[in-house]
């Protein structure tokens, strides 16, 4: 793979692809935004259920375990935390997709209605739905949801997942993919009609009945070479998983440099669970707990799992406990367990209100504008996030 995703047929270029349509759109509406100076805070919908427990499942898992106590994500539950959710003041919810999860279109449509000013974060693989339907699809929504709509684009890290939906696509082909994909939906919104033809993509006279208003903000994440120049050509926020706050640091500067080699401006979001107490003490002892019901063959089992995935960014969450229970605080306040037993976001804020406030302060000054927050179960965590921190960083001038 190029520096640069290959966009037009044959060969990578410097250059978005040429069509046939009368003008180039800007690659994104983050182009003439720059980063905020507050911090924007989500949630997240347990679309593959909820539970106090961080067993369940990784996208490339052949079963989803269920624990005990376990909620199921019924339209009533989700339901619950969504309102949960807007009314305690969060910008938005991550509605997420995979294998095990509800799908995150449907879901966001039926909630919609459940909820007032939340913002719907919505997950979408584009391999597998065309350029033009999901343009169509988006522009549909966001006017029924009169503007609470972001995209939140998912190239797909795991060839056994993807195989399931019949994407066959080696890793960086899917990314090259991504790229066609988000030109051709941006033209989309941005002009009358398109003629492209890509590598992956081949659409003539393209068109939508009517952009969407405001053009949804796109979020993106992805941690390999073949992810980053489309994060820096075409998304307004870039996501990455918890890493310690220089680690992250590092990752986003590269994009930051190769979005302004493109004259660009991209805000950066961190993916993060949280578990705030009143004290340190009481904080540490529900991650104590969650980890008391897991067991070494279970561990051992996700580990390798993980360790061996197509995605960096998965690799790099294994890699920091690397299946020990020993040395889990990785940071300080910053926890590794989740990842034990979980793919995605391994990492979680723990500590009292104070302490978690301080480090999300610390991974807002090195350059995090947003972050998109969970916890076991969500629709409590959602509370103790909002009530205990939320005002410790409005104090700090954050929120």
């Amino acid at each position: 793979m190029s520096a640069q995703p290959e966009l037009s047929s044959g060969t990578a270029q410097a250059e978005p692809p040429s069509s046939t349509a009368q003008a180039e759109p800007p690659s994104s509406t983050a182009q003439a935004e720059p980063p905020s100076s507050t911090a924007k805070f989500f949630w997240f919908l347990p679309t593959n259920g909820d539970s106090r427990s961080i067993v369940g499942a990784s996208h490339a898992s052949s079963h989803h375990t269920v624990p005990a106590n376990y909620r199921a994500p019924t339209r009533r539950y989700l339901a619950e935390v969504a309102r949960a959710a807007d009314r305690l003041g969060y910008e938005g919810v991550l509605t997420p997709t995979g294998t095990w999860c509800e799908d995150a279109w449907l879901t966001a449509s039926a909630l919609l209605a459940e909820t007032e000013r939340l913002k719907f974060l919505v997950a979408f693989r584009p391999g597998l739905v065309p350029p033009t339907l999901a343009a169509q699809q988006t522009a549909t929504l966001q006017r029924f949801s009169e503007g609470r709509v972001l995209l939140n684009i998912v190239t797909g890290g795991d060839d056994a997942e993807q195989r399931r939906f019949g994407d066959w696509l080696g890793h960086d082909e899917r990314y090259s993919r991504t790229g066609e994909f988000l030109h051709i939906v941006n033209a989309l919104w941005r002009q009358e009609s398109l003629d492209f033809e890509g590598n992956h993509y081949t659409v003539k006279d393209a068109r939508v009945s009517a952009a969407p208003d405001p053009l949804p903000q796109i979020y993106f994440g992805g941690s390999s070479k073949a992810a980053l120049p489309i994060a820096a050509e075409y998304v307004d926020v870039y996501l990455t998983w918890g890493e310690p706050p220089q680690a992250a640091a590092a990752k986003i500067e590269r994009v930051r440099k190769l979005a302004e080699e493109r004259g660009r401006a991209v805000r950066f979001g961190i993916r993060l669970h949280t578990i705030s107490r009143d004290t340190s003490a009481a904080a540490w002892a529900v991650a104590d707990e969650l980890l008391a019901e897991l067991d070494p063959e279970q561990i051992a089992k996700q580990t390798e799992l993980h360790a061996k995935s197509e995605s960096e960014g998965q690799r790099r969450m294994t890699a920091l406990h690397g299946g020990r229970l020993d040395g889990l605080e990785i940071y300080p306040n910053l926890w590794a367990g989740v990842g034990l037993v979980r793919g995605g976001a391994g990492t979680a804020l723990v500590g009292s209100h104070e302490e978690v406030a301080n480090l999300i302060y610390e991974y807002h000054s090195v350059g995090f504008d947003e972050f998109i927050l969970s916890g076991y179960p969500h629709l409590e965590e959602a509370y103790w996030f909002a009530e205990g921190v939320l005002p410790l960083l409005k104090q700090k001038g954050v929120a």
